[in-house]
């Protein structure tokens, strides 16, 4: 099965997809089909644009920031475990020797 390459479109065209949306003189539906998109596409767009103006921070960037976050806190305990097991092996190899 062969994997679908996907389009990539502009951030200007998104921008220009998304004013049209909002004007309201077509359907959503419509635009998107002239554009060549899928109207969950568009209201993706929206959602996105909507949410970078209100933070000033990109949609998927503030989702990056919250996984780095996360990931970062594991790390952390791993380091502490991982500490804990040298010492452990230390230790052990102490009382055998």
């Amino acid at each position: 099965m062969e994997r679908k390459d996907y389009k990539r479109y502009s951030r200007e065209f998104k921008l220009e997809a998304v004013r049209l949306a909002a004007l309201g003189e077509k359907p959503k539906a419509k635009i998107a089909r002239e554009l060549g998109i899928r109207v969950n596409q568009l209201r993706k767009w929206r959602l996105d644009f909507e949410a970078e103006e209100q933070t000033g921070v990109p949609r998927q960037a503030a989702v990056v920031g919250e996984d780095l976050g996360q990931l970062r806190r594991e790390n952390a305990k791993l380091k502490e475990e991982n500490e804990i097991l040298k010492k452990a092996a230390s230790y052990f190899a102490r009382a055998l020797a």
